[in-house]
């Protein structure tokens, strides 16, 4: 039998159950089913293992979605520092205007402004560094859950396609 909290709205079983509960609940699924005497088969209840599929494809859109958001923060990181960025260079600019104006420590001024443009940039480089960084992480953490997922879905197909050979040849056998 399935340990799922069945109890629960099926909302809130969604938003708990992540794709590696789920993954996990499916190899327990498997992993205690009866087994077929003579044999490395087992019975597997149908509406326990579709239930299950089912909920990773309800799982999948949001880990999906998870993705996006996160993709979408990594942007908002990206604009806020494209705009301090441009609020410095702003800021530099003016600074830089006023200090040319006083013809004492015009020199001064342009090396200032030259330095705050430098700072400036090299801020803004960083923090998009640091923005690809975090957003390639998290593809990465997605890309390898996603592949457990796939690894899983070849491996039951592969062991579904086993026992349709093995009843088809016994069905062959037997007639």
């Amino acid at each position: 039998m399935n340990d799922h909290p069945l109890a629960q709205t099926e909302d809130e079983a969604q938003t708990e159950a992540g794709l590696h509960v789920i993954l996990d609940d499916l190899a327990h699924l498997v992993e205690t089913a009866r087994a077929m005497p003579m044999s490395s088969s087992v019975l597997v209840h149908k509406a326990d293992a579709l239930a299950l599929v089912d909920e990773m494809r309800r799982a999948l859109p949001e880990q999906l979605a998870h993705a996006d958001e996160v993709l979408a923060e990594a942007d908002a990181v990206l604009a806020e520092a494209n705009k301090q960025a441009e609020d410095i260079l702003t800021t530099a600019r003016a600074r830089a205007i006023e200090l040319v104006q006083k013809e004492q420590v015009a020199v001064q001024a342009e090396s200032r402004a030259h330095a705050i443009v430098e700072d400036a940039e090299r801020t803004a480089a960083e923090l998009r560094v640091d923005a690809d960084d975090y957003c390639d992480r998290r593809l990465a953490e997605f890309e390898v859950d996603l592949g457990k997922v796939m690894a899983q879905v070849h491996a039951g197909r592969a062991k579904l396609a086993q026992r349709m050979g093995e009843l088809q040849g016994a069905e062959g056998s037997g007639e």
